[in-house]
């Protein structure tokens, strides 16, 4: 395939707009739940595949992957990291959308790039092996602004509650999805000037420094009484980010939903269901969009020096480090993050955090933290804040954070719902 090819190639990929039309669709969608159809690599969780997300997210820690040692602890087995509620999801059956909205929901924002800048998760209950996910929700806010990378851009704001089959609320995220125009982005190029980094043996020998000195949650049990405001969080690092660790986050069981990674004659009916999704390489072969986050060409084309991680891979290594800071007996309760900068393949990323209040609320023990990323040339990359829940010497089992009513509510009627389709369709045969 020629040059002059696969430029009108990629022209033809990146051609598509932002439109009013659009936006106003989606406005429409705000504020319906809708049950979760996607069946994802993982709907149940087991001992195996809770250890492979660990590892994925570059974590060890026995209370994941360790299950003789993880029985003699509070939780009595391994539990999931809480973040692996996001790749865990069994199809939910509940009521579509209303035609209108349907209507308004089809081929939405077709061919416009998007991508994740950050979110809030809050954790209420763990996920044991044995444990089948599902989720409902939907879009809960949209806004419109000019982006100094990507011209005019949209903020959809998604939240998903996570439900285990006993119907109890384990988990919710609210997400940003960031939409941007890809010719937009490729004509601003505003990182064109950003080069792959290089290291020398005594660059890794620093942060072969940090990881040998990083602890496990298990080795480590931490009790509210000792904490003190503005006492800093061991050092930490994720990096340097290389195409392999994008592999093994797949691996892992990310990234197949909703439009997926498919191979051979999967493939083919992929590109039938989503043909803008598939972009030719230069060889002429159709390509997933998704793969900016290993092809530098790709990249470059909308406008990115090279190819970068997913932001919610840096999501799970800041709840690694923090989950490991609380103990084994601890909680993390809320994680939120806005992701400033994108993390290319190459950078590594600096942990550092901070205590910054304690309190009691709601018969919690309560620690809350500030942490970022910095990668190697000094910008932060990603700032997130944390609530952790504690043991205090006198009340040594933690208690976990009650559900909201309302919330809890929204739970039970969804789960109702589903099981009442389910057993419909049962009969049905």
């Amino acid at each position: 395939m020629s040059d002059a090819s696969i430029s009108d190639e990629f022209k033809k990929a990146t051609s598509y707009e932002l439109t009013d039309s659009d936006i106003e669709r989606a406005r429409l969608l705000l504020h319906h739940d809708l049950a979760s159809r996607d069946q994802e690599q993982i709907s149940t969780a087991t001992e195996d595949n809770i250890r492979s997300f660990a590892y994925a997210c570059g974590s060890d820690d026995p209370l994941h992957c360790d299950p003789a040692w993880a029985a003699a602890t509070r939780w009595g087995s391994v539990i999931a990291p809480s973040m692996m509620a996001g790749v865990i999801n069994k199809p939910m059956l509940g009521d579509p959308y209303p035609p209108e909205l349907k209507q308004a929901s089809k081929s939405l924002f077709r061919g416009i790039h998007m991508f994740i800048s950050g979110g809030e998760w809050t954790f209420y209950r763990p996920i044991f092996p044995g444990d089948t996910l599902y989720s409902f929700g939907g879009e809960d806010g949209l806004e419109v602004k000019q982006s100094e990378f990507a011209g005019r851009s949209v903020t959809r704001f998604n939240s998903q509650v996570k439900v285990n089959q006993r119907g109890e609320v384990v988990s919710v995220y609210r997400y940003r999805a960031i939409l941007t125009e890809r010719k937009t982005a490729r004509e601003k190029g505003k990182y064109a000037d950003i080069k792959p980094a290089e290291y020398s043996d005594e660059d890794i020998a620093r942060i072969d420094g940090i990881y040998a000195a990083d602890t496990p949650r298990g080795l480590d049990k931490r009790y509210w009484d000792d904490i003190e405001t503005g006492e800093p969080l061991r050092a930490g690092a994720s990096g340097p980010l290389t195409v392999t660790d994008i592999v093994t986050f797949h691996a892992g069981g990310y990234g197949f939903v909703p439009y997926g990674l498919r191979v051979g004659r999967i493939w083919h009916k992929n590109r039938q269901r989503i043909a803008p999704f598939y972009v030719k390489n230069k060889y002429g072969i159709p390509d997933v969009a998704q793969r900016l986050h290993w092809d530098n060409e790709w990249a470059q084309a909308i406008g990115n020096p090279m190819a970068y991680d997913y932001g919610v891979m840096r999501e799970n290594y800041l709840f690694r480090y923090i989950s490991e800071w609380a103990g084994v007996d601890g909680w993390v309760y809320k994680q939120y993050d806005e992701i400033r900068k994108f993390n290319y393949i190459g950078d590594t990323q600096f942990i550092s955090g901070e205590v910054t209040g304690k309190r009691q609320e709601n018969g919690l023990n309560l620690v809350d933290l500030s942490v970022k990323m910095t990668n190697q040339r000094g910008e932060i990359t990603v700032l997130c804040t944390a609530t952790v829940a504690l043991p205090s010497r006198a009340a040594p089992q933690v208690l976990l954070p009650e559900v909201p009513q309302a919330l809890q509510q929204r739970a039970a009627r969804m789960m109702a719902r589903h099981w009442e389709l389910t057993a419909e369709k049962n009969r049905k045969g």
